[in-house]
């Protein structure tokens, strides 16, 4: 194998791995550090440049930065990354007057941004503190997209959201509400530089089956329904009601039901457990408040009764697995009928882009979704982008977010006239952690605590009151634990391969077996010649130059390392070095930087 490059940037920063499954790459373990230190706002404002909604995401994030955390390779749980999000936001200072501004003096360019959900409100947020004029238009009577319309309060209190929302308007943001825009053909004709369509998937999937019409009013449309609760224009529901699907939207219904006087809910789902798209903490939530959840029941039909639902006919389905989960065979095995008063159809979304004439050059696929690009997010049409859900279909929150920090960069770009997939690079810059001869600026003990368990308000409490926060947040005490969990992966292990006298004290003392000096070879056959053999091939292996004594290579798994610095403690010749990573992510304002350099 050829030496490491560890100067691309990209080598380091996919060893920290919450950052790099974070699609905004959200540098964790330095805002945890700073939790530790009890430097809450600056621990907030870390987490603001690049997820933008600290409070909010840190209660309904899908948390795919948790799943690759590095103590879920030596403990059963994740660092409770989100949570601490979460803990930044609570205990902070107010940060108004930290938030970036728009100057006194505009650029004159005018920006329209279709929809006020977490997309468009990115875009205003990288843009006004450039000088740009920001208009955003909202249908609904307030901003915040699904954010507002679709999860419930007692996940994500309307405070907390209004607040965040309300340090991007306080930009000088333009903000039209009940302003339904019926028309993009008009939109281009008026005076704007560039338009951003971050109007979501707003159209939610129907079942039609055998008594759809004749059920029609007792049964719900998932996220039309989430609305209606939202906005209390609905305020009860039957006493037995199902759910259709097993999507995190389902779980917000079901939830949202029992809040709304259901006494019996279940949540029907077509396939068994590992298929579902919910994540596992939601699934949690929902059966800690006794929602039954049915597995391979397919829905078959609507039971009516003088025209009225009654019930629900499903077919009762078995399923083989091969080896990797997937299904090789379906069976059907009976029917059977399930009583219920409301049926509510949480089965996914579509775009809907009604107002969007097809004549104006704005192609669609075969699905109706616009084709855009990936890397500009541009349309078929110049200075038209989208992002969100609108672009690409349902994600998540944190995915519009990073949408609209990439579009930001393009409608800079396009405004500027400059070539729009032309990006700045990311970087890294590299200092060491060493404060003295055995001592490090970040703590390296490992900690065995265990991930905290969330207080939550007692069941009766909740139910009662639909807009009560059920997660209470972390403690004090707990918030002790949780910071000492995170292992630092950021604090990375560096390599000076003419120091090294291939002593084997980094060996011996590593408790991972993570370092290995040994002969080269083809990648494949050196990851089994390790003192660990190197399974994980998503990982890098470091490989060194050629050691000085006698040719051999150092060889570091970075699936394995735990960061703990000891290899640097060990060695007598300083040849490993623990230095802190500072991962650069370029966002609209360095790349406005750099286009005025230039």
């Amino acid at each position: 194998m050829k030496p490491t490059n560890t100067g691309d940037p990209d080598y380091f920063h996919k060893i920290v791995d919450c950052q790099w499954a974070c699609p905004a790459h959200t540098p964790v373990p330095e805002y945890i550090r700073l939790i530790a230190q009890g430097e809450f706002t600056e621990a907030y404002m870390v987490n603001r440049r690049s997820n933008v909604f600290p409070g909010i995401l840190g209660r309904v994030c899908d948390r795919p930065c948790e799943p690759a955390c590095r103590r879920g390779r030596v403990e059963e749980e994740p660092v409770a990354i989100c949570r601490l999000k979460r803990v930044a936001a609570d205990h902070r200072d107010e940060v108004a007057d930290l938030v970036p501004q728009k100057p006194a003096k505009t650029n004159g360019k005018k920006i329209a941004l279709i929809g006020a959900g977490p997309a468009s409100l990115t875009v205003a947020n990288d843009l006004a503190p450039l000088g740009y004029e920001c208009t955003i238009f909202e249908a609904m009577h307030r901003p915040g997209g699904l954010m507002i319309s679709n999860i419930p309060s007692f996940r994500l209190p309307e405070d907390v959201l209004d607040e965040e929302i309300g340090y991007i308007l306080n930009m000088g943001v333009d903000l039209k509400l009940n302003h339904r825009i019926e028309s993009m053909k008009a939109m281009l004709e008026a005076d704007y530089d560039a338009i951003f369509i971050g109007s979501g998937a707003p159209k939610g999937k129907d079942l039609q089956l055998e008594g759809r019409e004749e059920a029609d009013a007792n049964i719900h449309i998932g996220i039309d329904w989430l609305e209606s609760v939202a906005f209390e224009h609905i305020e009860t529901i039957g006493k037995k009601v199902l759910i259709i699907g097993v999507g995190n939207t389902a779980m917000d219904c079901c939830r949202s039901s029992l809040r709304l006087g259901a006494d019996d809910v279940k949540v029907m789902a077509r396939k068994p457990r590992e298929f579902f798209k919910a994540s596992p903490w939601e699934l949690e939530d929902a059966e800690d408040e006794n929602v039954e959840i049915l597995v391979n029941h397919s829905p078959k039909r609507f039971v009516t009764e003088n025209g009225k639902l009654v019930g629900m006919e499903f077919e009762l389905m078995e399923y083989d697995l091969d080896a990797r989960g997937n299904i090789t065979a379906t069976r059907t095995t009976g029917t059977k009928i399930i009583p219920c008063d409301d049926v509510i159809l949480a089965i996914g979304q579509e775009n809907a882009f009604p107002w969007i004439e097809r004549d104006i050059g704005i192609e669609f696929d075969k699905w109706g979704v616009p084709v855009v690009d990936t890397t500009t997010y541009q349309s078929t049409v110049p200075g038209v982008f989208f992002g969100g859900d609108s672009a690409f279909g349902p994600k998540n929150i944190i995915w519009a977010v990073e949408h609209g920090h990439q579009a930001a960069i393009s409608i800079h770009k396009h405004c500027e006239k400059t070539d729009l997939a032309a990006r700045m690079p990311r970087g890294v810059n590299l200092n060491s952690a060493k404060m003295g001869v055995n001592e490090w600026m970040y703590s390296n003990d490992y900690e065995r605590g265990h991930r905290g368990v969330m207080p939550l308000v007692e069941l009766k409490a909740r139910l009662g009151n639909r807009k009560t926060e059920v997660e209470m947040g972390y403690t004090a005490e707990q918030i002790v634990t949780e910071v000492q969990r995170c292992l630092n992966c950021d604090v990375q292990t560096v390599f000076d391969p003419p120091l090294c006298k291939e002593c084997d004290a980094c060996l011996d003392i590593c408790p991972v077996d993570c370092l290995s000096i040994v002969e080269n070879g083809e990648e494949d056959e050196l990851r089994t010649r390790l003192k660990a053999p190197a399974d994980n091939l998503d990982q890098a292996l470091f490989v060194s130059a050629p050691l000085k004594d006698t040719g051999r290579v150092m060889v570091k798994d970075e699936d394995l390392c735990l960061h703990c610095g000891l290899c640097a403690e060990r060695c007598p010749t300083a040849a490993w070095d623990m230095q802190d990573g500072d991962i650069l992510i370029p966002h609209v304002a360095e790349e406005a930087r750099s286009i005025a350099a230039e």
